[in-house]
């Protein structure tokens, strides 16, 4: 099968896109151009193999279903901006990086392996007023209403931009 080159106007196409998606919901890429442009490279060549933009850094099983946790953006990237200042791979970035402020260092993989991924998570009743008890608190954001499931509020509300002060634990 011959498969058409990626070119540099695909490339910056793509990062022009990315760069406006980031800001508008509050995120930052990578100040690094030719950096960010290799990643770019790598998740068009993903969506080239399997028809998805799997993370060029993690190892894509081709099957869409096992890999939607590394379909770019992962499912690991606000906690890794938050713990280490910048996701796996290091295409997001915190504002400390973004300016110079700071440098990325090396992040943890987050992702379980291969043999505990996909395990539904089992939402149990553990009391008799049948209040459900979720693997994952819920935060709601206090100025939209926006909610998710994460070990800590994120610290840009992607629909309002509030910061995670703004956020309340809701279940």
């Amino acid at each position: 099968m011959n498969v058409p080159e990626i070119t540099e106007m695909a490339i910056d196409a793509a990062y022009r896109t990315l760069k406006a998606d980031a800001e508008k919901n509050g995120y930052r890429l990578n100040p690094d151009g030719d950096f960010v442009k290799n990643l770019i490279r790598g998740l068009l060549k993903n969506e080239q193999r399997y028809g998805y933009r799997a993370c060029p850094c993690r190892l894509a099983s081709g099957k869409k279903d096992e890999d939607l946790d590394i379909v770019c953006p992962c499912d690991y990237r606000d906690t890794d901006i938050e713990e280490y200042g910048a996701c796996y791979c290091a295409l997001y970035v915190n504002e400390a990086i973004s300016t110079g402020k700071q440098k990325v260092a090396p992040i943890p993989e987050r992702r379980p392996p291969r043999s505990e991924r996909g395990k539904t998570r089992v939402v149990k009743i553990v009391s008799t007023t049948a209040t459900p008890v979720f693997p994952l608190p819920v935060w709601r954001c206090k100025v939209c209403g926006y909610l998710c499931a994460r070990e800590q509020p994120p610290g840009i509300c992607p629909i309002c931009k509030a910061t995670k002060e703004r956020f309340e634990r809701f279940v």
